[in-house]
């Protein structure tokens, strides 16, 4: 033979909209407790950093793609003894990248200085 299943008592959060008003039928308040009452920004974190820096990245990005299609013209360019044409995009697309790894090295021999110093106590 089957039993009929008990009914099960309504949930607290399912009367109104209210889950701080008892069930009617169970006798005991249901209390709800907020660990923050503090609305506003949600915390930053390290993915949030990363996510505004790629979207910043990406906008750059377009930007210099806008540029290099503006600035397709011919320009003669002499390194070292050498010559040759290249569209000036390029030309200056070579050199900025040129200064952004000198300044890579010097900063990384800087960081190795400060980080030797810390470790030798001096």
């Amino acid at each position: 033979m089957a039993t009929a299943p008990t009914p099960t008592p309504p949930m607290a959060s399912a009367i109104n909209g209210n889950p701080s008003r008892p069930v009617p039928g169970t006798g005991a308040a249901s209390r709800t407790t907020r660990t923050s009452t503090r609305h506003g920004r949600a915390p930053r974190t390290r993915a949030g950093a990363v996510w505004v820096g790629i979207c910043i990245a990406a906008l750059v990005l377009v930007a210099l793609i806008v540029f290099m299609l503006q600035n397709t013209q011919l320009v003669l360019v002499s390194f070292l003894g050498m010559q040759g044409t290249v569209p000036l995009a390029v030309a200056l697309l070579i050199a900025g990248v040129g200064v952004g790894v000198i300044a890579l090295v010097v900063g990384s021999i800087r960081i190795a200085q400060l980080r030797r110093r810390l470790s030798h106590g001096a």
